[in-house]
């Protein structure tokens, strides 16, 4: 029996956490060939087990196995679908400062849903440890997120080659990948997950001044309409058990940014009219833009606060946090919010500038405000 409660919860996190030593060992003695998968696995599981103790003991009410059987945040998920292929690229993706690792998601085929998906078996793992006092969650991208990896120069001429190069065909791919989607996540519904949370940068980019002005308003408009669309696809009819939230983000790695731009440009779109349950948005330094954006949040969804930042290891003030948390009640009901760190502590094996004793007490700040501020967590 799980948490009679479910996401998102006053006093949340994103899912991913620092890898321990023993875990980035092991990794690159399997990428070496030194060690077989079977003996990755044993390491991973030993890492998760203890990393849901500490989550528990954190008191937190949501566990995650911290995405440590992945490298990234996104790539694993979409190598695991029908029709799509790990590839390496001559570049890595550019963020403020670093390039990260050079790979990629390439069609290989049409994209289909592949009932051996690697989450599946992870997610069961996770669930055995599920109580009456947590509730597991799955993070995958969300179905935008590969869409948009698709369209990467380097990776377009595999579009072309599949499903052709004209609008019918890019529509025809954008309802194959929510279809993938959509049957990962019921595939995970049935294996007892009842808060999936669709990790998704491309409204962060939509953000960016650098990617919106060179579109026309209609065109932009189209574009976020699309995108969208998608995500609804993979989500709409979903069992009423089952919360779908999302994370917005502009970039997380190793301690760095990739875009920058306040939510107003995506408001409209993002807040009016994706179906989630609740939204897990960035805020936590200028870079996201006030909170007006969010009196455009439609309907009963509500909004977690990421304004604690998993980016560097200094705790912020709890009064700094506790005014800008009534700061963006003027533009939704403090009921409807929640508070967060902006992004996961480790979107990719990399993870950010800090350590595993300041991961926590990040946390552990997080449930201190949530309680003053909500009186629960």
């Amino acid at each position: 029996m799980a948490y009679a409660k479910n996401a998102p919860f006053r006093a949340d996190v994103v899912g991913s956490y620092l890898r321990p030593a023993e875990l980035k060992a092991a990794r690159a003695d399997y990428e070496a060939g030194r060690i077989d998968a079977a003996a990755l696995a044993v390491v991973e599981d030993k890492a998760i087990e203890h990393l849901v103790e500490r989550q528990k003991a954190s008191g937190l009410r949501v566990i995650t196995d911290g995405e440590f059987r992945r490298g990234w945040w996104h790539l694993d998920c979409m190598w695991g679908f029908a029709g799509v292929e790990k590839v390496a690229m001559d570049k890595g993706y550019v963020f403020h400062d670093e390039e990260t690792r050079a790979e990629s998601a390439r069609l290989s085929g049409r994209i289909a849903f592949d009932g051996d998906h690697p989450f599946i078996s992870h997610f069961r793992f996770l669930k055995r440890f599920e109580d009456d006092t947590v509730v597991a969650r799955q993070t995958i991208p969300s179905p935008s997120q590969l869409y948009a990896e698709l369209f990467r120069p380097e990776n377009i001429a595999s579009v072309h080659e599949f499903y052709g190069d004209d609008q019918a065909a890019y529509d025809a791919l954008a309802d194959d990948t929510a279809a993938a989607f959509r049957g990962l996540i019921l595939a995970l519904y049935e294996a007892g997950c009842r808060n999936v949370q669709l990790d998704d940068c491309t409204w962060g980019m939509f953000c960016d001044p650098n990617f919106n002005s060179h579109y026309s308003p209609e065109e932009f408009r189209a574009l976020q309409e699309r995108y969208a669309a998608m995500n609804n696809t993979a989500i709409a009819g979903l069992p009423g058990d089952l919360v779908v939230t999302t994370h917005d983000c502009r970039g997380n790695y190793h301690s760095t940014w990739a875009s920058a731009g306040g939510y107003a440009t995506v408001a409209d779109v993002l807040f009016g009219t994706e179906n989630v349950d609740a939204y897990y948005l960035e805020f936590d330094d200028d870079r996201s833009g006030d909170f007006a954006p969010l009196a455009k949040v439609s309907g009963d969804k509500k909004v977690v606060l990421g304004l604690i930042t998993s980016k560097k290891p200094e705790l912020e003030d709890p009064d700094v946090i506790k005014a800008r948390i009534a700061e963006a009640a003027r533009f939704l009901p403090l009921d409807r919010l929640c508070l967060s760190t902006q992004c996961g502590f480790a979107s990719t094996e990399e993870g950010n500038k800090l350590t595993e004793d300041q991961q926590w007490a990040k946390i552990a700040l997080v449930r201190s405000i949530a309680k003053d501020v909500w009186g629960e967590d």
